[in-house]
This record gives C-alpha cells, sequence and structure tokens, in this order.
C-alpha cells in the first residue's frame, strides 16, 4: 500500500482516493450521516412521545421485586453444584447470573437494540447482526457492517448472555457494557463514535423523555454510561432454558427420542467428549480453546485470543461458543467456515490438527483429539443438537421506534 501523504494538490488527491475504498466509504458513511442529521431523522420530531411507554413489567422467567428489580428465576436454581454429576451432567447448576434491572430499563434497552439511529448513518441496527428470527445472529459467514463489507469475524448468538463471564470471539470484552461498545465504534460494523452518539441520541426529544423514565430522575442529558447500561440490561432478558433436552433433564425423561437421548450419550462420552468443553446448561464452560479451525479460502489466520491477553499459547483460540439454540444460527465456526452441524461436528474426527496451516505453531487444546466416530454417530450428534432449541422468550420487535427508522435492516 502507498504511503499516505498530506498534499493541498488535487490531482495527488484525487489518486489517494481512487486506490483507498475504504476511506471512500467512510467520508461516503460521514457525509451521509451529516445529511440524515440535518434533515431531522435524528431529531425525533417524527414519532410523538405518546406513542412510546416503557413497560412496568419485567420479562418473562423474571420477578419484580419489591424494589422494583427484576430477578431471574429458573429451574436450574434447584442444583447447587456442577460437582458430581459426571461430564455433562444434566442436574449442573448456572454460573452466577447478571440482572436486577428495572422493567423500564430493559424496555428502553430494547428500543436502543431495534434502532438504527445507533449506528453512525442510520442504516442497522443491533438487531440486523443478532435478528430475532436468525438465533440473535444473522446466518452469514461473517456480518455486514455500514461499510458494506464483511468484518473478520460472524456475529455470536446473544442468548443467555446474562450468565456470560466474556463476551466476542476473541474474549476481549469483561462485560456486557464493553461488548456493546465493540461494535458500536468499530469503522466496519455500526462506524460510529461517541461523541456523535450522544449528539445524536441528546437531540431526540422522546429518547432524552425515556432515559428520564428509565432512570427515574431529571437529567439534563443522556450520558454513555446510561445507553450502555439499558442495552445491557436487555441483552440479559434474552433467556433460552425450556428445550426439550431441559425438559429431559429435570426429568420428563418422554421429552427426547431413544435417538436423541443415543447423541446426548455419545456428546457426554469420554470419547467424543463434546461436553468437557461444552458443558451442560449453558453448553459452554466460557473458557478459551485452540481447535485450529480452518478459515475460508482466501483468509489469513485470524489469531484471535492471542491478541487480547498477549499470549502465543492462545494463538487461533476462541471463546467456546454456547450450543444454545445452535440449529438456528448457520454457518458455524469464529468465520462461518461450516455450512450445517454435520460439516462441523465431522471436524473434530478428522484428526488432531489436520487444519492448521503448515508453518503455524498452534498449541492445540488437549481436548481435541482422534475420537474417530462413525458416521452413524456423528449423525446422532446432529440430532441430539437440534434438541437445545427454544425461542420461547424471543424478544418482541418494536413496530416502530423513537428516531422514525425502520427496526431492522439488512434482513
Amino acid at each position: 500500500m502507498p504511503e499516505r501523504k498530506t498534499s493541498h494538490d488535487d490531482d495527488s488527491m484525487n489518486k489517494w482516493l481512487q486506490w483507498d475504498p475504504i476511506y471512500c466509504r467512510q467520508a461516503a458513511m460521514l457525509l451521509s450521516s451529516l445529511l440524515w442529521s440535518i434533515s431531522g431523522f435524528g431529531l425525533g420530531e417524527t414519532e410523538p412521545l405518546e406513542d412510546f411507554r416503557l413497560s412496568a413489567n419485567c420479562p418473562p422467567s423474571f420477578e419484580k421485586t419489591q424494589s422494583g428489580r427484576c430477578k431471574l428465576h429458573t429451574l436450574y436454581d434447584q442444583y447447587d453444584s456442577i460437582q458430581n454429576h459426571g461430564v455433562g451432567g444434566l442436574h449442573s447448576s448456572l454460573p452466577p447470573r447478571r440482572d436486577g434491572f428495572t422493567p423500564q430499563q430493559i424496555d428502553l434497552g430494547r428500543y436502543l437494540f431495534f434502532d438504527p439511529l445507533l449506528s453512525v448513518d442510520g442504516s442497522l441496527s443491533c438487531a440486523s447482526c443478532h435478528h430475532p428470527e436468525k438465533g440473535l445472529s444473522d446466518n452469514r459467514a461473517r456480518s455486514i457492517g455500514v461499510a458494506g463489507v464483511e468484518v473478520a469475524r460472524s456475529a455470536p448468538t446473544l442468548w443467555n448472555s446474562a450468565f456470560m463471564s466474556r463476551y466476542l470471539w476473541d474474549a476481549s470484552a469483561a462485560s456486557l457494557e464493553e461488548q456493546v461498545q465493540g461494535p458500536l465504534y468499530d469503522p466496519l460494523e455500526m462506524g460510529n463514535n461517541p461523541a456523535n452518539l450522544l449528539a445524536t441520541l441528546n437531540s431526540n426529544t422522546v429518547y432524552r423523555q425515556l432515559f428520564q423514565q428509565a432512570f427515574d430522575r431529571q437529567a439534563d442529558a443522556i450520558t454513555l454510561d446510561q445507553i450502555y447500561l439499558v442495552i445491557a440490561a436487555f441483552e440479559t432478558s434474552l433467556i433460552s432454558l425450556n428445550s426439550r433436552y431441559d425438559r429431559y433433564a429435570h426429568g420428563h425423561h418422554q421429552a427426547l427420542n431413544q435417538q436423541e437421548i443415543e447423541g446426548l450419550n455419545i456428546f457426554r462420552s469420554f470419547v467424543a467428549r463434546c461436553a468437557e468443553c461444552h458443558q451442560p446448561p449453558l453448553f459452554t464452560n466460557q473458557q478459551i480453546a485452540v481447535i485450529g479451525t480452518p478459515e475460508p479460502e482466501g483468509m489469513p489466520l485470524d489469531i484471535g485470543a492471542e491478541k487480547t491477553f498477549n499470549s502465543a499459547a492462545l494463538k487461533g483460540g476462541f471463546k467456546v461458543p454456547s450450543l444454545r439454540n445452535i440449529a438456528t444460527t448457520p454457518p458455524y465456526m469464529h468465520s462461518g467456515r461450516f455450512d450445517n452441524l454435520r460439516e462441523t461436528v465431522e471436524f473434530y474426527t478428522n484428526g488432531r490438527g489436520h487444519a492448521v496451516p503448515k508453518g503455524v505453531d498452534m498449541q492445540l487444546h488437549w481436548h481435541i483429539w482422534e475420537p474417530e466416530l462413525t458416521s452413524h454417530e456423528l449423525d446422532l450428534l446432529v440430532v441430539f443438537l437440534q434438541t437445545l432449541t427454544d425461542e420461547a422468550f424471543m424478544p418482541k420487535t418494536p413496530e416502530r421506534v423513537p428516531s422514525g427508522l425502520t427496526p431492522i435492516s439488512h434482513q
């Protein structure tokens, strides 16, 4: 790539713009954002306040406490440990969860989650890449942001975010509030910046008043911490713990058929060892695993968590994803390398390190070995994974959002 130079010569500038398409797209987005704001879309005057009321009720599975906060209850609360229940034990307990938000904060986060106002040019919302009807993902190998190009990784599902200790494929976010900021300010994702985000939301009369409702006080202006908090609050309400597998785990053994039970037994076995990383009931141990996943053809090696933790031992390592609703979120792996579940489970039986690029020193996770599962056993694994689907508490997409923009783009 040629060196960038500052020049007042028009011809030099034209040549520079020709070889830097990303810069051209970003410049166009900034201009679009300016014109968009001037046109009044960001001012909220098209949507009267009386059309928006924040819910006073907690989401399903949450109890409203005397203090007005939402507390989650699940059947897994009756189990107090993951110990002494075997590998992938059915009566394993859940890790600590995040709850305690008010119904108003959760509902305000829902409006923001679906509002394209959060992107720099109003073209896509959080739900564009985390679509409720696509497993809170987008069914793309790699998501497409405001720049119109694929980003480096796929969009992970947001189901059961309340229980996670780290976020994003490379585990680079330690909280939901931190996770929110990643796509918001990435120039290839939502392309925004803190100053523009604040200006846009504070210029919207409806949002100013909704934030006052959610935080029960008269505030001079919306703050960044409030924005991050309410989106995090909404994401903690995305609970999926009532699949057919769950009913089986809680004692209703007719919830699974014979093939599905056989698939579960393979999943838990010391041969396949799936449950050692995808530990029930979340079906993730939330650790980093280096498994040697191949990149799509033509893409360079993604070093993953090596960058997050500055550790060569984690080269090519990624956070173990939850398998909840896995049947609804193809394609699979961090870069969407595998189109379906059958291809994905077969990867683990093709030989330890078979897809590691030549010359790359990668310290593979000790669980990755050669189980030599038969084709029939792989099929049974897929059958079992399909029992983990539960979208009963799918969030409701608002018919309208305070900006007046279409709630979901890139459908």
